[in-house]
């Protein structure tokens, strides 16, 4: 790319992909009643099967909710297209045993169900509670850790933009989930942290550039020009490095079984919104922070020295 780019003076347009895709997604959230969330969050059972018949979701929740009397919550598989069903959680003494086993037969007797590929998980709710607890505890240590850090190794404007982009990055893949109606669970949480660290890495490197540039910089050169030559200088490496490690997970996207592909997805999704934050977003918006806070200072200083003259 072009080294004379002008970076800064294009961040709010580099803003625009991000917030469309979180409008979207908010959209998306009321038409689908909310995230959809997993068993190990919201407590009861999942089950997930390849039918060899094509299947309407309301055909099936119609045939389990004669069975079980249950509403259940119908989809095809985001990965395979293969059959999910969950269930709310009931305080039978068996843990849902029996309405699992309702289902099966239920279906069964209208479908050929792959038994080899029924695959079943329960959680009660006070679990998924927990669940739920742990990851927002986890993801919020794992950020206030981040800005610690970077306070202490460059300063806290950059530790603070940072941060903000790795919550952009978080809200995005929140937005995508909401977008696509993938479940939401644990496999996300560590996706999720992993992709804060892989993020935030990006953009320590765009920062330490800056940082070290910043010391030989002109008086002639302003804040935004020494960041947009930082992000050029960069930009390579941030661009192979990010098409290196996508190469690899979309491969395993795409060989990988359901559980690989519940890891990937989100990973792919994740490095890509962090490249693009760590390059657009979080250095240009710090260089607005030092222009406008040295506009600031200098516009107080003439001030002062006016009001100098004005008492000799």
């Amino acid at each position: 790319m072009n080294k004379s780019f002008n970076y800064a003076a294009n961040k709010v347009k580099f803003l625009l992909l991000p917030i469309a895709i979180i409008v979207l997604g908010v959209i998306m959230y009321f038409v689908h009643g909310g995230f959809n969330f997993d068993v190990e969050f919201m407590g009861g059972i999942r089950m997930q099967m390849s039918l060899e018949e094509d299947f309407e979701n309301k055909d099936i929740a119609d045939i389990i909710k004669d069975a079980t009397g249950l509403d259940a919550t119908v989809q095809k598989s985001a990965t395979d297209g293969s059959l999910v069903i969950k269930l709310p959680a009931t305080d039978a003494e068996d843990g849902g045993e029996s309405n699992k086993n309702e289902v099966l037969k239920a279906l069964g007797e209208k479908y050929t169900v792959d038994e080899e590929s029924v695959n079943v998980q329960s959680a009660s709710p006070s679990f998924g509670k927990e669940i739920q607890t742990k990851a927002l505890t986890y993801t919020l240590f794992a950020i206030l850790c981040i800005l610690a850090y970077i306070i202490i190794r460059f300063e806290w404007r950059s530790g603070v933009m940072a941060v903000l982009a790795l919550a952009l990055n978080v809200i995005v893949m929140l937005a995508v989930y909401s977008i696509s109606n993938i479940a939401i669970n644990t496999t996300f949480i560590a996706a999720m942290l992993t992709v804060v660290g892989y993020s935030i890495n990006n953009t320590i490197v765009i920062f330490d550039r800056i940082r070290e540039n910043s010391k030989s910089r002109r008086r002639s050169e302003s804040i935004s020009e020494m960041t947009n030559r930082s992000i050029s200088e960069t930009l390579g490496r941030t661009i192979n490095s990010t098409i290196t490690t996508l190469i690899t997970i979309v491969l395993i996207y795409i060989l990988g079984v359901t559980t690989i592909k519940e890891f990937a997805l989100p990973l792919i999704i994740g490095i890509v919104i962090g490249a693009y934050t760590s390059i657009f977003i979080a250095s240009t918006f710090w260089a607005s922070w030092k222009e406008a806070e040295a506009e600031a200072k200098a516009a107080a200083a003439a001030e002062r020295r006016s009001a100098k003259k004005g008492n000799k």
